[in-house]
């Protein structure tokens, strides 16, 4: 649900986020480095006057409005055939052009070729250049709540033109198959199980259909599939450092962060999350993580890899070793084993990010200027904390007991006190103290269903535990019309991504690709009887 930046995009970073700094890009997807890859004119933009607001009796968006926004959109004819079904992709916590390479090789593409099918990316309301408003302020935010966004979705299908195709292609005379991962993931399934009676089917992958305001199981596949040594290491630095902060030992605090080069951080949580930020600090990641693990070279990245290969390097240099007993007076003479190397690995990798600005600001690694978060300019950044402030949750903290990879100073508060300062309350709108996570999971939370939905998940996903396939959720049984796949050793959505060959891909992808196929094309050969059902029926 929330996401992160690769490394090789900071360039693009600085250019989406708008006034905030590069670390606080934040996302549950993973998406603005495919932007760099790709031409942003590989498909012309189209707009369609969205209305803002699309619950007049609904006293949640008082004072309402009945203006409408120009919301973007781009499509790809080139397998239609008359009769074939149209594809939305859902856009999510992004802009449109960084989803283009789902219609060029990815998921779209796939089942395009498959079906003879349309191929459309819808942008999600307040990202890429789909905002209703010239800023976001907590007033004009009001309206970028789930039900609005799906509500999008439905009106879109119902709407829809597409210049060069003669034929009507709108809901529910056409099939309408909606496919998006991730927090899009969960916005497929909301749609269809909103508005099955217009929208026939869809593909959720690794949707985040259930949340919680603390989501310390983030890290749980990092701790039970990366590298043991380097799990190990990272635990028990943690676990000293945390033991400096419960006893109020300031002295080994602070020689702790000069190690790291990070003495300037005055907040022992920015602290902690900086140091996170290769393993995934709360709400930020500024590097490749553990969820931008991909199967396809070209979308995900192995620097999570390269952090622990550092973190366990055993031919490091001895200036570097010897950190590992710097501060064993404060572990009763016990080394902190490969500290030196994790702090090398910092140095040489997180500081150059702040380009010289001083650590503690909000242009580097401070996160304590109150006044910062309240600029109201549009941004991906803004957008996205907005929506985990009101309704989505799941901040990542660390485990209430157990090992953790990441500092326990980092809990709630921490998310919770950047909501607070980014959106004072309004004329009419207001945020609540802590997320209404009742707004996203009434629509089924982890046990959602809906007739042609599919549930296709990764059991090594850092998002796994809001997901469908949840280690805590009952056993899951697939059927033609309520179909579900876990894929055995895939991360966050990675069924997503194609190289334009199905039979060319690696095993596990390659099986997860052909069963969307079938799943599909079964649904496809139910259509007329569904549409029988359902024709006359346009309201949303």
């Amino acid at each position: 649900m929330f996401p992160s930046i690769l490394l090789a995009s900071l360039a693009t970073i600085s250019a989406v986020s708008a006034r905030y700094p590069a670390h606080l890009l934040t996302s549950r997807d993973a998406e603005t480095s495919i932007e760099r890859r790709q031409s942003q004119h590989a498909y012309l933009p189209h707009t369609i006057d969205m209305p803002i607001d699309h619950f007049p009796d609904n006293p949640r968006y008082a004072p309402h409005t009945k203006a409408t926004f120009r919301q973007r959109y781009y499509f790809d004819s080139s397998y239609y055939k008359p009769g074939g079904p149209v594809y939305l992709y859902i856009g999510g916590e992004t802009s449109g052009p960084s989803r283009f390479s789902n219609l060029q090789t990815g998921i779209i593409q796939i089942l395009m070729n498959a079906t003879n099918g349309l191929g459309v990316i819808l942008e999600n309301r307040y990202y890429g250049e789909s905002y209703p408003f010239n800023t976001s302020t907590t007033d004009e935010l009001a309206y970028l709540t789930t039900e609005q966004t799906i509500a999008d979705n439905a009106y879109f299908a119902v709407h829809a033109t597409f210049p060069g195709i003669a034929t009507d292609l709108s809901a529910p005379n056409t099939p309408w198959i909606l496919y998006g991962g991730s927090l899009a993931g969960a916005q497929t399934a909301f749609s269809i199980k909103q508005y099955g009676h217009l929208l026939f089917g869809g593909i959720a992958s690794s949707a985040v259909t259930k949340t919680v305001l603390a989501y310390p199981e983030w890290y749980a596949p990092i701790q039970k599939f990366a590298p043991q040594d380097c799990v190990t290491s990272i635990n028990d630095i943690i676990d000293k450092f945390d033991a400096l902060v419960k006893s109020n030992k300031t002295e080994g605090i602070n020689e702790f962060k000069a190690v790291f080069g990070l003495e300037a951080l005055t907040d022992n949580r920015d602290f902690a999350m900086t140091i996170a930020f290769p393993l995934g600090g709360p709400m930020n990641y500024p590097t490749n993580t553990w969820q931008e693990l991909n199967w396809n070279s070209s979308y995900g990245s192995q620097d999570f890899f390269h952090f622990c290969s550092n973190v366990t390097n055993m031919n490091a240099l001895a200036n570097v070793t010897a950190v590992d007993t710097l501060l064993s007076n404060y572990s009763d003479g016990q080394p902190w084993t490969n500290l030196g190397n994790y702090a090398q690995y910092v140095k040489q990798t997180i500081l150059p990010l702040c380009k010289g600005a001083p650590i503690d600001s909000t242009s580097c690694f401070g996160t304590q200027n109150q006044t910062f978060y309240a600029d109201t300019t549009n941004s991906v950044s803004r957008s996205y904390l907005y929506s985990t402030c009101t309704e989505q949750g799941a901040y990542q903290v660390a485990p209430a007991s157990g090992p953790s990879l990441i500092s326990r100073v980092l809990q709630i508060d921490y998310t919770q006190q950047w909501c607070k300062w980014a959106f004072p309350k309004g004329t009419f709108n207001s945020i609540p103290s802590t997320p209404n996570l009742t707004y996203y999971n009434n629509y089924g939370g982890g046990n959602i269903s809906a007739d042609r939905l599919a549930l296709i998940d990764g059991n090594i996903d850092v998002w796994l535990g809001v997901c469908y396939h949840s280690n805590d959720s009952p056993p899951r049984y697939s059927t033609d019309l309520h179909p579900e796949y876990l894929i055995a050793g895939a991360g966050h959505h990675w069924d997503s991504y194609g190289i334009k060959d199905v039979e060319a891909e690696p095993q596990f992808i390659r099986e997860a690709h052909l069963w969307e196929i079938r799943t599909v094309r079964k649904w496809l050969g139910t259509f007329s009887k569904w549409r029988a059902g359902v024709v006359g029926n346009l309201e949303l």
